[in-house]
């Protein structure tokens, strides 16, 4: 016989009835890391941001196409959620008043469109979400233009995989000819050119048509009154340039999505506030030079690791500009070139 077919009758009996269990205050049953599916989820455009409020879209295109007001779920407080997303919304999305939906995902992005504070910032300040084109707007004058910012953009939309266009606004004050020179290497480049009472609405609109655009640009550059001309219920405040200092004032305080409709369709206008700046913290300094296609092409004849800075040795490209077979804009295109190479080479 086993010992341990010995019964103990010194052991004390326990009944489990006696256990006392601490009741959990937060709910009737404990918590869990699962998520439920949603499957019953609608999928929203994301129209704009205000201070942890969605303005979405729901039935895009649809039968039953209207615009509801979004919180966050929980689960996605570290989830950047911006202008021009695909939300995955539960709840009370009919749009009514004092109702609140709720973002429980985001669809996979097709682009995203991306900034930092300055070249040596590495944190990302997302502009917007599946934007397949860019409008850059820049003034022929008041404000003077600004040859290496459009390049930044040019490099930001290239990043992207965004293809971009350039507007030239207020062509009745000043001659443009001389700054558009500079991106005649740019593969792809539509260039519209607007003046005071001749703004090519109907042309640029040709082009936003079955297209989600993405409109950047300095402060005071005309980019507000060129969304109203294309989008007349946008109300989008427009300012003025301070003649002194010759800046713009912040005239768009948020990025907002904005329908378009033309005699050819219908596209999205994304306006985004102006900015002075525009860092590239985040690009991938190989990148660059996609943007210079002309430059890219003569750099195929320099060596392997080629910096193309000024002390780089047997350069291709500066090589081609010291003996002119760039044109007149050559060395200013391998200046603006190197000015942004410059910023990754430390």
């Amino acid at each position: 016989m086993s010992w341990l077919d010995d019964a103990d009758d010194d052991e004390p009996e326990f009944d489990e009835a006696d256990v006392r269990v601490r009741p959990n205050p937060k709910a009737n049953r404990p918590r869990t890391k699962r998520r439920p599916a949603h499957a019953d989820a609608r999928i929203a455009r994301v129209l704009g941001v205000d201070r942890g409020r969605y303005t979405v879209l729901i039935d895009e295109d649809g039968p039953d196409e209207h615009v509801a007001l979004a919180s966050r779920a929980r689960e996605l407080r570290k989830q950047p959620i911006v202008t021009g997303d695909r939300a995955r919304v539960v709840g009370d999305s009919s749009g009514d008043e004092g109702t609140l939906a709720r973002i429980v995902g985001i669809e996979e992005r097709t682009s995203l469109l991306r900034r930092s504070a300055d070249d040596t910032d590495q944190v990302e300040r997302v502009v917007v979400a599946n934007a397949d084109q860019m409008l850059i707007v820049v003034a022929a004058a008041d404000p003077e233009p600004r040859p290496r910012l459009v390049d930044r953009y040019l490099i930001a939309a290239l990043d992207a995989g965004i293809h971009p266009l350039l507007v030239v606004t207020k062509t009745d004050l000043a001659d443009p000819t001389d700054f558009l020179s500079h991106f005649e290497g740019v593969d792809d480049l539509t260039v519209f050119t607007s003046g005071t009472g001749d703004m090519p609405v109907d042309e640029i609109g040709r082009h936003l048509v079955r297209h989600s655009t993405v409109f950047v640009g300095h402060s005071g550059v005309g980019k507000s009154t060129l969304v109203n001309a294309l989008v007349p219920t946008a109300e989008r405040a427009t300012g003025h340039v301070n003649e002194v200092t010759g800046r713009g004032r912040h005239t768009s305080s948020s990025t907002v999505s904005l329908r378009y409709v033309g005699e050819d369709g219908r596209g999205w206008v994304i306006d985004t506030p102006g900015v002075r700046s525009f860092g590239l913290g985040h690009v991938d300094p190989a990148n660059i030079l996609k943007a210079f296609s002309d430059l890219a092409v003569v750099a195929e004849d320099c060596p392997r690791g080629c910096t193309h800075l000024p002390d780089a040795p047997d350069c291709a490209i500066i090589e081609a500009v010291e003996e002119g077979r760039l044109g007149e804009r050559g060395a200013a295109r391998l200046d603006s070139l190197q000015r942004l190479l410059a910023t990754f080479s430390g």
